[in-house]
């Protein structure tokens, strides 16, 4: 594997805007990209940027996000009992359905518009969100692409990586293999060990690109981009928030395997094949008319 662990600071991976002032800081406010951010994101499948939102903001929102998962995992069983994937994280899907303080934050401008001017779509709406805690001690998340899971028209669709705390090298950042979202093997791959196998050989040719996040930092990556996370190290749970934005227009397309069947009827209740994804689980969350 072509591996590189660059540090703070690389032109590769960060792209600081012009930051907004102290009194425009917000989950509404804007934050300006800059055009070398949205290039790269468009030509590597993936970006990092630094400060997208204010630290006491998402201080504010962590307290909230993490008793939630913590109700929710209450009878895990041990993580020597666990599968791969289950070892990987503690996983949670639309914390903003179960708390107001969520989604008020989930609701928030200023990623969305990110999220779309990253994609250049008009506007984006809700896939959903996503609590993935690593906990100390847990194991290596494997190779995968998210849009394998998603019966969606088009490939506008975006993750935004939210930290809620520091996460170092150790603590198991994601990495991402720099412009595979162009490459169409192994996109019949769920998440799992064979995949780890199998892209770990296929992906030697594309750079794999990891560095620590500061609070604040979000990084952003393309549903058909391959990524992985290595095993929190350290004593200290890694707490990340996802949100994911897809194209306001996108449609629903006929389910084409089992994993296409869930997402369905998990986040696209009542919408029937060809038609927009306008549910209720769906909201419109920016759009630039």
């Amino acid at each position: 594997m072509a591996a590189g662990a660059p540090a703070r600071g690389d032109s590769r991976l960060e792209f600081p805007a012009m930051l907004p002032s102290a009194s425009s800081d917000s989950l509404d406010a804007p934050f300006p990209l800059t055009s070398d951010a949205i290039a790269f994101y468009r030509e590597q499948g993936f970006v990092k940027v630094p400060r997208a939102l204010p630290s006491a903001i998402l201080e504010s929102y962590r307290s909230e996000i993490a008793r939630l998962m913590r109700e929710a995992s209450v009878n895990r069983p041990p993580l020597n009992q666990r599968s791969t994937y289950d070892k990987a994280f503690l996983q949670m899907t639309n914390l903003w359905r179960r708390s107001d303080l969520v989604r008020q934050f989930v609701f928030g401008r200023r990623l969305a518009r990110l999220a779309a001017e990253l994609m250049d779509v008009r506007g984006v709406r809700l896939y959903h969100d996503q609590a993935l805690f690593k906990e100390p001690g847990g194991g290596f998340t494997p190779w995968h692409a998210d849009q394998f899971y998603w019966p969606l028209s088009n490939d506008n669709v975006i993750t935004a990586w939210i930290p809620l705390v520091d996460v170092s090298l150790e603590m198991g950042p994601l990495a991402f293999s720099a412009g595979s979202h162009r490459l169409n093997y192994g996109r019949d791959l769920a998440i799992s060990d064979d995949s780890e196998q199998t892209l770990t050989e296929k992906l030697t040719s594309y750079p794999m690109e990891r560095s620590a996040f500061a609070l604040g930092d979000v990084s952003f990556h393309s549903g058909w981009t391959f990524h992985r996370a290595g095993p929190n190290q350290t004593g200290r749970m890694r707490e990340v928030f996802t949100i994911i934005y897809m194209d306001q227009e996108i449609r629903l397309i006929q389910p084409r395997h089992k994993n296409h069947e869930a997402d369905r009827a998990a986040f696209a209740p009542g919408i029937e094949v060809g038609e927009v994804m306008a549910s209720e689980l769906n909201p419109l969350l920016y759009s630039a008319t």
